[in-house]
């Protein structure tokens, strides 16, 4: 099969909008400063990973046209929206009620399970975003050029360069947040809470998340 792509002009406008879309953070970037603040860097950037191949689902969703069926479902859309709402709220519950579990509680190093967890969450938040997959069934088609044919491949290869640039993107911000983490772990009253600041905020992530309008992530 011919590997066929949008025109360049398409694929301009489409990478410049993509850009301002992306610099508006969202509760998935949000998650991911919240990791960063908390846990540092690497945290930070192994959520932005998680988010992503979460992302690489929902594009190509899109390109089969599951969003569709998605988007003519308000039941599945709901079950879907809450489902995602419900367990960011269970993780800022679980971060709040948990102490840190002990080093060496298990044969598999601590930091390894750490961010073996932290990439789970950040594809399971994406995952059960329905908004998400929405946001692509109605922004990538857009940039699409009919006139080359194979909708489908374009729209596979538009959402793949959405994908490179939200991970640069949200890199940035797992970066700069973990700077300020650093700068925040340093501080003794922070470190007595800080289990209810990052709790409270998922909490009120899930929320938002379950009320908010149609909102790229």
């Amino acid at each position: 099969m011919e590997f066929v792509i949008p025109s360049t002009a398409n694929l301009a406008l489409f990478v410049s909008a993509a850009l301002v879309l992306l610099v508006i953070p969202g509760p998935a970037v949000l998650f991911i400063i919240a990791q960063s603040v908390e846990q540092g860097r690497k945290a930070g950037l192994v959520s932005d990973l998680g988010i992503h191949t979460a992302t690489l689902v929902h594009v190509v969703a899109a390109a089969l046209g599951l969003s569709a069926l998605l988007a003519s479902s308000a039941l599945a859309f709901s079950i879907v929206k809450y489902a995602g709402a419900a367990y960011l709220i269970w993780l800022g519950l679980k971060k709040i009620c948990t102490r840190p579990a002990p080093i060496g509680a298990t044969d598999l190093p601590p930091r390894q399970r750490r961010y073996a967890r932290l990439f789970r969450d950040g594809f399971i938040v994406n995952l059960l975003n329905p908004k998400t997959a929405l946001f692509f069934l109605a922004f990538l088609p857009q940039f699409v050029d009919v006139s080359r044919g194979h909708v489908a491949m374009q729209i596979v290869f538009l959402g793949l360069v959405f994908t490179v640039l939200g991970l640069a993107s949200d890199a940035c911000y797992a970066l700069a947040a973990s700077a300020a983490g650093r700068w925040l772990r340093q501080s003794r009253g922070y470190l007595s809470f800080e289990r209810y600041v990052g709790g409270a905020l998922l909490i009120g992530l899930g929320i938002t998340a379950a009320f908010a309008g149609n909102n790229k992530k």
